[in-house]
């Protein structure tokens, strides 16, 4: 039986993914470089912050500059395109809402907290949170567990005890590897993943019951 809920921000509370994949790739050819969609979406997806600017560094020496400055650069580009849509993924947010009236939920993603914090104040939830947990909390990302293991130590609960919903191959490694339980959703228009591992894949997280785990 469970006895607490984890929750991915990206692609699982809100359809930002697919935002940030633009936006990065919007950037780069601001800098004249061509990158595609499917490069951007290559990195992005299920990836922490951290290990996304890491790559862009490696790749392109000469766009070196600290993780905060290139992530406002690149927000700019990412709240150009989100405010011309309403990116909140609504029946995952009215799970997470019921769940946390009789379980302890928080969420576990790889953006910065300031991120984070902007999209639990746009989806109206933080007073169903326990916490949440952005890249600058721990290291490395997803698919290493570390952040998984770290939100059990916080919920004061045994990672077998956990169930995770996530939305890529990075998040659901991360979390089988910490030894939670994970259900995967998985909606049209994604770029294809390997969801082997998965307890249960599900198109909209409005078809959960937690009385199945």
């Amino acid at each position: 039986m469970m006895r607490a809920y984890i929750f991915d921000l990206d692609g699982t509370l809100v359809d930002s993914e697919v935002i940030w994949t633009d936006a990065i790739a919007g950037y780069l050819r601001g800098k004249d470089i061509e990158f595609s969609s499917q490069e951007a979406a290559q990195l992005v997806y299920g990836r922490s912050w951290r290990d996304i600017h890491g790559d862009i560094i490696r790749m392109y020496p000469e766009l070196k500059m600290p993780i905060e400055e290139m992530e406002a650069a690149v927000y700019t580009y990412y709240e150009s395109i989100a405010s011309q849509r309403d990116i909140r993924i609504s029946t995952s947010v009215e799970l997470l809402k019921r769940l946390s009236s009789s379980y302890p939920v928080c969420i576990v993603s790889g953006s910065s907290r300031k991120t984070i914090r902007e999209a639990v104040d746009h989806m109206g939830i933080g007073e169903h949170l326990e916490f949440f947990l952005g890249a600058e909390d721990y290291t490395p990302g997803k698919p290493h567990p570390a952040c998984y293991r770290l939100a059990a130590e916080k919920l004061g609960v045994n990672a077998d005890e956990c169930l995770v919903f996530e939305d890529s191959a990075a998040g659901l490694n991360a979390a089988k590897a910490a030894g939670m339980t994970c259900v995967v959703l998985t909606r049209c228009g994604r770029p294809p993943q390997d969801f082997t591992l998965a307890d249960l894949i599900l198109e909209d997280l409005a078809n959960f019951r937690e009385e199945e785990f």
